[in-house]
């Protein structure tokens, strides 16, 4: 596999705190990699050494399989980035705050009107940014983040502040940008169900560390599946069951049962059934990814 970012024992010390403890990140080309932390979990920072604005206390950053420390010019030619809020003027237009970095990024004028065209905001080319919502200033920053048609664009909380329908459109543009423009992406975030629609790879980080990194769908089967039965005289039920050899959970009346095939779970109830307990719901009970992320951070914390 082909990684766009390559991190070896990434660190840095702000004095005696450190913010990013020996991180080892790989972001696979052509994915969304969702960087996923509590705030304050030191993803910010680690997305500032990543653009070459904060300098490393230590460890190495490789991107295009080139090193940021030798080759910083050439490598952040290629990529976008939105870090916080987006600047621009309010008193010009969309078009015009897009002319004044086109100028600096010395790149055809045609590339606006394309930039404009990827975050749909081609209608509100010549109107004053003043009178954007919080959602068209934020496609703003993502246009001028692709200006220079970026091979890596960072996002960092992209999404920040954004009412649900802003949220969804700029969900919608970054799945549709690396199929579409053959980018790779790297997006943080705190909220987990947020990277879980969009990220096909993850990374978690808390205090520093990274605690997690692999597919999306790894870390979706890490959601513990256990199935609840709910039964007449409960506490009995369960101990017939741990009688009968089943491992089971007994909690609020209710028993869970955990890594059982269709035919233990056909057994337990024809078992029950043969003991003359009444059965009243028998239901798929699965932890969802927040309850893992959750879980992840909290063991980081201890």
């Amino acid at each position: 596999m082909e990684y766009i970012i390559q991190t070896e024992g990434l660190t840095k010390r702000f004095g005696k705190d450190i913010a990013v403890d020996g991180l080892n990140m790989l972001v696979p080309k052509g994915e969304v990699y969702g960087f996923l932390g509590p705030n304050g979990a030191g993803k910010t920072t680690t997305l500032r050494m990543l653009l070459g604005l904060m300098k490393p206390t230590s460890g190495k950053i490789h991107i295009f399989h080139q090193n940021l420390k030798t080759a910083r010019i050439s490598i952040l030619k290629k990529v976008g980035s939105l870090i916080e809020n987006p600047s621009y003027y309010p008193h010009l237009t969309a078009y015009e705050n897009l002319e004044v970095l086109r100028k600096v990024l010395d790149v055809p004028k045609a590339r606006i009107h394309e930039v404009l065209e990827i975050v749909r905001l081609s209608d509100a080319a010549n109107k004053k940014v003043k009178g954007f919502s919080l959602g068209m200033k934020q496609r703003l920053g993502i246009a001028a983040a692709l200006l220079n048609s970026p091979e890596l664009l960072i996002l960092d909380e992209p999404t920040n502040g954004l009412d649900p329908s802003g949220i969804i459109e700029i969900r919608e543009l970054i799945k549709r940008l690396p199929a579409e423009h053959g980018m790779t992406i790297l997006i943080s975030s705190h909220l987990l169900a947020e990277i879980d629609q969009i990220a096909t790879t993850v990374g978690v980080i808390a205090k520093g560390k990274m605690i997690f990194q692999d597919s999306i769908e790894a870390m979706r089967k890490l959601a513990r599946q256990r199935i609840m039965f709910t039964v007449s005289d409960g506490e009995r039920a369960w101990r017939s069951l741990l009688a009968k050899g089943m491992q089971a959970d007994y909690q609020k009346g209710k028993i869970f049962v955990s890594g059982i095939s269709d035919k233990q779970v056909a057994d337990a109830i024809r078992m029950l059934v043969n003991e003359g307990y009444s059965i009243y719901r028998v239901e798929d009970e699965k932890s969802s990814l927040e309850d893992i992320f959750l879980q992840m951070t909290k063991e980081k914390s201890a």
